[in-house]
């Protein structure tokens, strides 16, 4: 769901994953544990988004595309999480 600057409480378990075009993007923690191993796109594309989310209205919806990461990523990610 997308919804418009400051509208979403952001909890304490959330997983802050970067930014999107300059917004924030979150994942709770127990959805983030099935997902930190896999690279996630997210795009916009034409069709109908989801009930109240932000995009519902414009005619579009997100589209994410998923891929299991490489061993080599996974390294380096660890690698950078655990650095000082």
């Amino acid at each position: 769901m997308c919804y418009p600057q400051g509208e979403f409480r952001i909890g304490s378990r959330d997983v802050y994953l970067g930014d999107i075009e300059g917004c924030a993007f979150y994942m709770g923690a127990d959805q983030f544990e099935y997902w930190k191993h896999t690279h996630l796109t997210i795009d916009v594309v034409p069709g109908r988004g989801a009930g109240f989310s932000i995009e519902a209205p414009r005619g579009v919806r997100f589209l994410t595309r998923s891929r299991v990461l490489e061993d080599w990523e996974i390294t380096e990610l660890e690698r950078d999480t655990l650095s000082p």
